[in-house]
């Protein structure tokens, strides 16, 4: 069988260059299935739960996860990340036979994840920093979570502990409670609501570096800035949108791009074939 090995044109470099960027030390994935998920409702929400007769939630879009990162004793490059994620839950109420009613809570979910974050004994500061915070983490991986909005997979209600049962969530970031403009019910409700979710998510620690790289060119934009809006601007919406192109990709999103020529990339897209 012949092999096949990608040929790069080097042509193009101009020189080389140092950045400051960052390095993934380590990085998972996860897919996780969160069954009855409490869900907080604001007082308004609450009242109208309590005389229900069916509810169904609706969806379900995160709006902060927090983060810690903290040394692995005894493993040395390791590190333990405890996320905690922050969901905001809409559901459908009926009560009576009366039409939906809308109400909306805060949902949270925590995990740990352990990742290789590596060694670093050097201290990093800089100009956005601030000199008052309560442990020293400077020498410490970033952490980095992406996450898509979760899939609602099923809801239900139940009725809660009649005994003084003290509640269970934690302290709120002020992002969080910024999302709700009532009061979260937390203990004394008549009925909860739960929902199971289904999330996906990537977690990684990034560690700064410096890369020596080639440089090609300077980015320069070759899109020519639209008028619109600017002062005395004669130019109609309708001529602004003859401008646009067609948005071919939104109606085949399969299409296949041609490679770029050796001549204007190394990115290994033309190969050579040897005996």
């Amino acid at each position: 069988m012949p092999d096949q090995t990608p040929a790069c044109d080097l042509s193009g470099i101009r020189e080389a260059v140092c950045i400051h960027t960052k390095k993934i030390t380590d990085a998972c994935r996860d897919k996780d299935c969160v069954e009855d998920l409490r869900v907080y409702l604001t007082r308004d929400s609450q009242s109208v739960l309590d005389r229900a007769s069916s509810a169904k939630a609706r969806c379900v879009e995160l709006i902060y996860v927090d983060m810690d990162v903290e040394a692995v004793p005894y493993n040395s490059g390791f590190y333990t990340l405890d996320l905690t994620f922050y969901y905001k839950v809409v559901a459908d109420v009926t009560v009576g036979s009366t039409r939906p009613v809308t109400v909306y809570g805060l949902a949270v979910f925590s995990k740990r994840a352990m990742l290789f974050g590596g060694d670093g004994s050097a201290k990093v500061f800089t100009s956005a920093m601030c000199c008052c915070r309560g442990k020293d983490t400077s020498n410490a991986p970033h952490a980095v979570v992406e996450v898509v909005d979760p899939m609602i997979l099923a809801s239900s209600t139940v009725d809660a502990c009649n005994c003084c049962c003290c509640g269970d969530l934690p302290d709120l970031p002020e992002c969080v409670m910024r999302c709700f403009d009532d009061e979260l019910v937390v203990s004394g409700e008549c009925r909860r609501l739960l929902v199971t979710i289904g999330q996906f998510s990537i977690i990684r620690l990034e560690r700064d570096t410096q890369l020596l790289i080639p440089a090609f060119d300077y980015c320069i934009p070759t899109k020519v800035c639209s008028e619109a809006g600017s002062v005395g601007a004669a130019e109609s919406p309708c001529d602004i949108f003859g401008r646009i192109e067609f948005p071919v990709d939104a109606f085949y999103p399969s299409r296949n791009e041609p490679c770029i020529q050796p001549k204007d990339s190394c990115t290994g897209c033309y190969r050579t074939t040897s005996n």
